[in-house]
């Protein structure tokens, strides 16, 4: 098991990019707009700049949602391979089977 800290930040920055996703994206096509002038283009990098820096998809870490384990992260499933392996053993994931012999 993760530690708490590490998952409730983790949800802290999902909720920052949230929150921010809207402006970030406007101010990144002002940003690569190469039609607007170059003085417009650089007040949108500072103040892109301004914004949380935890506001920024990237800095969010996929991790387990049954363990918080950041590693071995399957992204479909939303788990890591040791919760997969577990709860497929125990039979709770639909069209798992773990085969033993």
């Amino acid at each position: 098991m993760a530690k708490v800290s590490a998952v409730e930040k983790n949800n802290r920055r999902r909720k920052l990019v949230k929150q921010y996703a809207g402006k970030r994206a406007e101010l990144k096509a002002t940003v690569m707009d190469r039609s607007k002038p170059i003085e417009e283009r650089f007040r949108a990098t500072m103040k892109l700049a301004e914004l949380p820096r935890n506001s920024a998809k990237v800095r969010v870490r996929n991790r387990c949602e049954v363990s918080g384990r950041p590693r071995a992260y399957y992204r479909k499933l939303k788990m890591s391979r040791i919760a997969l392996r577990e709860l497929g053993s125990l039979g709770r994931i639909p069209g798992v089977v773990k085969s033993s012999w």
